[in-house]
């Protein structure tokens, strides 16, 4: 009876798919809060580098194999990575973070689906979650009961992990409403138009923005606006990002009392470790401080 029931339990585990913890993410913000929840377990890989942007990015070869290979593929969705859709579309080990059900997405208005120079937004919603205290918690979530689902094992430990999470967002988003509280009111305007689940979270008044998508050159409406808006002298700030840091920027600023400053929204000088989503969520707080500040 003993020898029938290992003969079984043996059959079960030679004939169960393998499990070798091999995650890929596919931006830096999603390998960063999938860090936190493995750690213990595995580190989690990332598709795209630190100077690539999801907006534009192209799929190389060696994209493909280390998509095909890996146990997990973890994206938001084709509103954000569209360059994904055609290759995970025949996987099965794929979680996409837009379907997650109890994500809470912004609905970008008709005026922000399309501006006044005709751009318009990939898809219907807002794909930037991961700069919403709210929205990173229920992708935490699905994360980590994706991972317990695939491998039952670590259960403890994801678990564990996820608590940790909480926790530690908690804490981090208390501190950064405090150190926002005295800029709160003082307007500047974005690069592109991606902050507004960390904006409206803690009460930031954005003026607006460059262009509605970072690929997209700004339209002349809108320069002359912002412009205008700049030489009136109330705008304290002007920020533009890392990935993209067009001249035009600089040129609308030129002779204004704005300031310009630097969002980072794909944290590409945060080195991948435990904590370091959070210590991109305050480094963003730093940014809006600081310039906010002068």
């Amino acid at each position: 009876m003993l020898a029938r029931f290992t003969l079984v339990a043996w059959l079960v585990a030679f004939c169960a798919p393998t499990w070798a913890n091999t995650i890929l993410t596919s931006i830096k913000p999603i390998q960063m809060i999938t860090n936190e929840l493995t750690l213990g377990v595995t580190t989690p890989d990332v598709l795209l580098g630190t100077n690539a942007s999801p907006h534009d990015y192209a799929l190389r070869p060696s994209d493909v194999k280390r998509i095909h290979q890996a146990d997990l593929v973890i994206w938001f969705g084709p509103d954000l990575e569209p360059f994904l859709e055609k290759v995970l579309a025949s996987q099965s080990n794929v979680l996409t973070l837009s379907s997650v059900d109890q994500l809470k997405l912004r609905a970008f208005s008709e005026e922000e689906h399309h501006d006044d120079d005709g751009h318009h937004h990939h898809g219907t919603h807002d794909p930037h979650f991961w700069l919403g205290v709210a929205q990173a918690k229920t992708v935490a979530h699905a994360i980590a009961q994706k991972l317990i689902t695939l491998d039952p094992k670590h259960r403890a430990t994801y678990e564990a992990n996820l608590a940790q999470f909480d926790q530690h967002l908690a804490q981090t988003d208390k501190q950064i409403a405090q150190q926002l509280t005295a800029i709160k009111h003082k307007p500047y305007y974005v690069f592109h138009d991606g902050y507004a689940y960390f904006e409206q979270h803690y009460g930031l008044n954005n003026q607006g923005h460059f262009t509605v998508s970072p690929e997209r050159k700004p339209g002349a409406k809108t320069l002359i606006h912002i412009r205008q808006a700049l030489a009136g002298g109330d705008i304290q700030c002007v920020f533009a990002e890392p990935q993209f840091q067009p001249a035009v920027i600089e040129s609308v600023v030129r002779g204004t009392p704005a300031n310009i400053g630097i969002l980072d929204p794909l944290a590409t000088t945060i080195p991948l470790s435990s904590g370091s989503y959070f210590a991109f969520l305050k480094s963003l707080a730093t940014s809006y401080s600081d310039c906010l500040s002068k």
